[in-house]
């Protein structure tokens, strides 16, 4: 089971704020810069993030139906701040995979604890 939409919120309210200023710097964790589909509001949204050969893989402990999700689809792509530096991304896809055999080991037995087998597969703009 993912993550409870209650810790969520908590984090959403408090923790964020405090992780986000870093996240964007920290391997293995990035911050998704995207815009609210009623507001057009910007958000930023730290998350960890795995690079591969078209992109990022960003792990979705939360479950695929939160808000950040729903914005980046409905947006099509949206900025992915990582290691300091902004990248456009497009194609945003939620892609479950059991195995979860393209996180680091930690991260894969968290999330497999977690029964979190989704992720959103982004692809850098050309």
């Amino acid at each position: 089971m993912p993550l409870p939409r209650r810790l969520a919120t908590f984090n959403r309210l408090a923790t964020n704020r405090v992780i986000e200023p870093f996240a964007g710097r920290v391997p293995g964790f990035a911050v998704v810069v995207h815009k609210g589909r009623k507001s057009g509001r910007e958000y930023r949204c730290p998350v960890g993030a795995v690079q591969d050969e078209v992109g990022f893989k960003i792990p979705l402990p939360y479950g695929r139906d939160v808000d950040w999700v729903k914005n980046v689809l409905a947006e099509g792509g949206c900025e992915l701040v990582i290691r300091g530096d902004s990248v456009h991304v497009v194609d945003p896809e939620v892609i479950h995979d059991g195995d979860i055999s393209w996180t680091p080991i930690g991260v894969r037995h968290m999330l497999k604890a977690l029964d979190a087998p989704y992720y959103l597969q982004v692809r850098r703009a050309e």
